[in-house]
């Protein structure tokens, strides 16, 4: 993927003494220390991130983490005081208020929080509004307005003012405001806080049809960890105005970098985001077909305590499964060949695969799950228990216990 926008070295300081903060936040006091001494807040402190084109990136944390200065960086609403930030490799931080203008008017786009509205003026009016701005003439304004409210599902209110409808109305009105510039960045701040619940989560999945559709780059900012998972193709998660850490949904459950994210992410439904490529275990004990018999194959499931295995052909690719029982059948009778034993209808899937969605093939596995690539490469297995340590954030010893009771009872 192409880099859109790159924040380097990206420090904002608020108040009047900043170049005592400035000079302290280089000697690497802390914040609170720098706020004593001189009165200043330190909103963002060294902050370097890559943001690609067409990805949704979602900057998420509590309330003062610094999240929303951060993004009011990226049309300089806020200015850096440290670091630059590089939209399409273009250093922002460098241009003149009237290159910064016709930046904002073409390139980026913001969605508020609370609308930003013009309540005077009618949805189609607001939706033009960027674009008279822009000096569009009134036909093609309307026309591209037009456009948008189809997207946004308006279509019939375009001459309602916009102080008539409700929340999320009022929302896609600014969404369709942001998409009618045809800018390349969407910058949206909480766009979807001050929603209520059911309407929030209509507008975030309309956002995703949207962006199938679109392809923008948009910078998402929120304080909620189920929005972030849901929207984001990557997060990056702040505390104290620094970014902890920056990776995918999975990437941020599975491996949280410090004590203060695996506490954001402990509670979350991981069987949802979690994948096969996250808990498979790699090169597996296999079959190879016509590479071994059955004395082969029982000395090699009785050393590893196995009841089945799958079985792959000389390219690698996903056969089927033998169990322990046939294979021993066939050395009685005296057989070399395995083919007659290899059950071919064995579920598989691939790495992109939820553990939700593997846990309802269980109860259709003798071992453990192949995972397979899309020309159907055995890539590893996943075993019964690490879904259900997934799904119950139960440990090893934990599921042995369970599985052993089970077997006792």
């Amino acid at each position: 993927m192409k880099e859109k926008i790159e924040i380097k070295n990206l420090s904002i300081i608020f108040g009047h003494d900043k170049s005592k903060a400035k000079r302290m936040l280089m000697e690497g006091k802390d914040k609170a220390e720098i706020l004593k001494s001189s009165g200043c807040t330190v909103a963002v402190r060294n902050v370097n991130l890559e943001i690609m084109e067409g990805e949704v990136f979602v900057v998420m944390g509590l309330s003062g983490s610094g999240k929303s200065s951060l993004l009011r960086c990226l049309n300089r609403l806020n200015e850096p005081t440290l670091g630059d930030v590089f939209i399409n490799g273009d250093n922002i931080t460098r241009k003149s208020d009237k290159e910064l203008q016709l930046l904002r008017r073409t390139e980026l786009a913001m969605v508020f929080q609370h609308f930003g509205l013009l309540p005077h003026r009618t949805v189609l009016s607001n939706i033009a509004f960027g674009l008279e701005l822009q000096g569009v003439k009134k036909e093609e304004r309307e026309s591209k307005a037009l456009q948008t409210v189809d997207l946004v599902g308006l279509k019939g209110y375009e001459n309602q003012r916009v102080n008539e409808l409700s929340g999320g109305m009022q929302q896609r009105v600014g969404l369709a405001r942001a998409l009618a510039n045809d800018a390349s960045v969407l910058l949206m701040d909480e766009a979807f806080s001050a929603l209520d619940p059911l309407i929030r989560e209509q507008m975030q999945d309309e956002l995703l049809q949207l962006q199938e559709k679109m392809k923008k780059t948009i910078v998402f900012i929120t304080h909620d960890l189920h929005e972030a998972i849901k929207l984001g193709d990557r997060i990056a998660i702040m505390k104290d105005g620094e970014v902890v850490q920056v990776g995918t949904p999975e990437e941020i459950l599975t491996e949280p970098a410090n004590d203060y994210v695996a506490r954001f992410v402990e509670n979350v439904g991981r069987g949802r985001i979690v994948t096969a490529a996250a808990i498979m275990r790699k090169n597996p004990v296999i079959v190879r077909l016509k590479k071994e018999g059955p004395e082969a194959i029982i000395r090699k499931m009785r050393e590893k305590n196995l009841f089945a295995l799958p079985v792959v052909g000389a390219d690698g690719k996903f056969l089927g499964e033998i169990s322990l029982k046939d294979v021993v059948n066939l050395r009685k009778q005296g057989i070399k060949e395995i083919d007659s034993v290899i059950v071919s209808e064995v579920p598989s899937v691939l790495e992109t695969t939820t553990v939700e969605d593997m846990l309802t093939l269980l109860p259709k596995i003798k071992q453990a799950i192949p995972v397979v690539s899309e020309d159907n490469v055995l890539l590893g297995v996943v075993s019964p228990s690490s879904i259900i340590i997934e799904m119950t954030g139960k440990d090893q010893n934990e599921i042995d216990k369970i599985i052993q009771n089970a077997i006792d009872l």
